[in-house]
């Protein structure tokens, strides 16, 4: 019965060591290095696409308003429609102004009926200058002709504006667009020059779009030109993406460039046109720009890759001789869904793209090459196409595996 209890003693304390042991040994192997997703860095030709909000704006809108006044006897056109210029829209009662016309016509007549007159005895003075008329009366005979050619042209001139008038009463629209409902009713009197419109039309195709831009941001453009970071493109195009997020497929046309700087919000207005065959987008539409200006020498890096502080300041891990530090980068806006990083990354820096979750500054890790599929989702990178840096593992590792027994 002793010796049962001393054996039993015996092997709880083998057990006990051998626990003991093992968890000494966890204790000074620690935990593998973890595995990161790394892409190599290559600067290289960025398009630089600025993003600017936007506002619509009508290339050509006019109120309609009446040059002559009267009763509005028809409304001849439908709200909503497309016109073109030159389109009668309303009609003003008349009668004045044929009255008027009429009128006109009779003192044109009755004046190149005066100018007959006085020419026939104009003619007859010369004739009987010398004999039977005096230099004086020949005289007051041209002056009578002159006076009745002026009234003549006094007359015409009447006619003219009593003609255009009656053409007036007949409203007509002076650009091509789309017509708004009536502001007059029929039976409404207008006056010549009045304030209120009858109607307005706007053109929508072309329509235009101002972008603002912070003047702080124009200036950084112009040090990154002169400092040769930045090549203008020729020619300034720009895109557009609705307030549904839904992108605009027009490319617009730089129309006129800001030259002044809002007191009010600090940027610079720049206006774009673009084709709006369907009437999609309508002035005052809010609207957010993309306009690429040139190409700039820069890293791309995944939005997913990089994170901001409390500050904003953007960073990235790095991994360097098997351990991870983390970056601080300067970004220049965005492309593709990826940072325009200038500054804080080298040519064969290796950006750790994918487990990315619990690194600290100098934790030892195992660099697996990745890369991107179409949809920016991380894959792995082919045995064939991935770098011999990338396959080399640490030598620890290295070790265990060459130990482990052939498997077949």
């Amino acid at each position: 019965m002793m010796w049962n209890f001393g054996f039993a003693a015996g092997v709880a304390a083998v057990a006990i060591g051998v626990i003991a042991g093992g968890a000494q040994a966890q204790g000074q192997g620690g935990m593998p290095p973890k595995q990161v997703g790394v892409v190599e860095m290559t600067r290289q030709e960025v398009p630089r696409i600025v993003t600017l909000p936007g506002r619509a704006v009508a290339a050509s809108a006019t109120a309609i308003r009446p040059r002559v006044g009267g009763i509005v006897t028809e409304i001849l056109y439908q709200p909503g429609k497309q016109i073109e210029a030159g389109t009668p829209m309303f009609r003003i009662e008349d009668t004045t102004y044929q009255a008027n016309l009429a009128g006109a016509e009779a003192q044109v007549a009755s004046a190149e009926a005066q100018v007959t007159q006085a020419q026939s005895a104009y003619d007859r003075t010369e004739q009987l200058l010398g004999s039977g008329a005096t230099q004086a009366q020949a005289e007051t005979a041209r002056a009578t002709l002159d006076q009745a050619r002026a009234a003549v042209q006094s007359a015409q001139a009447a006619l003219t504006l009593a003609r255009a008038e009656l053409g007036w009463t007949t409203v007509t629209s002076p650009i091509s667009g789309i017509a708004s409902v009536s502001e007059t009713s029929v039976g409404d009197l207008v006056t010549a020059g009045q304030a209120e419109a009858m109607a307005t039309v706007t053109q929508l195709d072309p329509i235009e779009v101002d972008m603002y831009e912070p003047s702080s941001r124009f200036l950084s453009v112009l040090d990154d030109i002169n400092d040769g970071n930045l090549r203008l493109n020729d020619e300034l195009n720009a895109t557009l993406t609705l307030e549904n997020g839904r992108v605009y497929q027009a490319v617009g046309e730089l129309v006129a460039p800001g030259v002044t700087v809002s007191t009010s919000t600090g940027s610079i207005d720049t206006r774009f046109r673009f084709a709006n065959p369907d009437n999609l987008l309508l002035p005052g539409m809010f609207l957010r720009g993309q306009v690429e200006l040139g190409v700039t020498q820069a890293f791309l890096v995944s939005q997913s890759a990089a994170s901001r502080d409390k500050i904003g300041n953007l960073s990235a891990w790095v991994v360097e001789d098997g351990r991870v530090t983390q970056r601080q980068l300067t970004e220049d806006g965005s492309y593709e869904q990826q940072w325009v990083v200038t500054d804080g990354l080298e040519n064969g820096d290796m950006l750790v793209v994918d487990g990315l979750a619990g690194l600290s500054e100098g934790a030892e890790v195992v660099s697996v090459p990745v890369t991107f599929d179409e949809n920016g989702v991380v894959r792995d990178v082919p045995a064939d196409d991935a770098p011999a840096a990338d396959d080399a593992t640490d030598p620890e590792t290295q070790a265990a595996q060459d130990d482990a027994p052939a498997t077949e």
